[in-house]
């Protein structure tokens, strides 16, 4: 499965590197317009994910889409023996190598450039995979999504932290104006990367949220995938297994 929603609609690069291209770009400020759009809520959201990690005592942890490493530092918490953050940003992997740096988890923590639908690695090599905020920017979700069950251990835990759609009045309609107004314009005043806070909003709402994305992380593979809404329907933690 593929997805219309593009960064720059008038670029001839693939999804992919229009995504690598925009991250790159609004990386300096990534953090701090992440923080100021969600309100910091993101974080409590974070820690619930890390909590479900947690619960399976993984030794060896996959976050892919890290970008600034926020979930891979996060993660350290539980103590695992490898953590590997990846991601198709040069620009956002180099504010996290700078942060994991800074907190003394570069022995932990090791961030590493790469293609979510072309994973360096092994099969059945990490005891958990995470992503935030990220597989709505695959290119091509059924591969990306076979890529990390290639790569997850059997009974490994795959946990998805993804933006998704409030249905009921009025907070649907609330939710639906802050995306299509509110972003755009706070992401034009700060990011020198006018489309990016435009795309943003635009790729969550093609993303095919709640039970549909259960069906498509079944279809791929995994057993038991379960969806939690959070905060209203704004996002939501899809759990899954191998």
């Amino acid at each position: 499965m593929s997805t219309k929603v593009t960064p720059y609609k008038d670029s001839t690069l693939s999804k992919k590197e229009q995504v690598a291209e925009m991250f790159d770009n609004v990386s300096s400020n990534y953090d701090f317009l992440n923080r100021i759009m969600t309100f910091g809520i993101d974080i409590k959201w974070r820690k619930r994910v890390v909590k479900i990690v947690g619960d399976k005592s993984p030794n060896t942890i996959l976050d892919i889409a890290t970008g600034t490493g926020d979930f891979a530092i996060m993660l350290a918490t539980l103590k695992p023996k490898k953590i590997i953050g990846l991601d198709i940003s040069k620009g956002m992997l180099e504010v996290g190598i700078k942060k994991v740096k800074e907190k003394n988890l570069d022995g932990l923590i090791e961030m590493i450039l790469g293609d979510s639908e072309n994973l360096p690695f092994e099969d059945n090599k990490f005891d958990a995979i995470t992503v935030g905020f990220g597989v709505r920017n695959f290119e091509n979700l059924d591969k990306g999504l076979q890529e990390i069950y290639r790569v997850l251990k059997p009974n490994g835990v795959f946990v998805v932290l993804e933006t998704s759609q409030p249905e009921n009045f009025p907070i649907k309609q609330l939710f639906n104006f802050y995306s299509k107004y509110i972003i755009p314009t706070i992401g034009k005043l700060v990011s020198k990367d006018k489309r990016a806070y435009s795309y943003l909003p635009e790729s969550a709402a093609f993303f095919p949220y709640g039970k549909k994305f259960n069906n498509i992380l079944e279809k791929n593979g995994f057993n038991n995938a379960t969806n939690k809404p959070l905060t209203f329907g704004s996002a939501s933690i899809y759990t899954a297994t191998k």
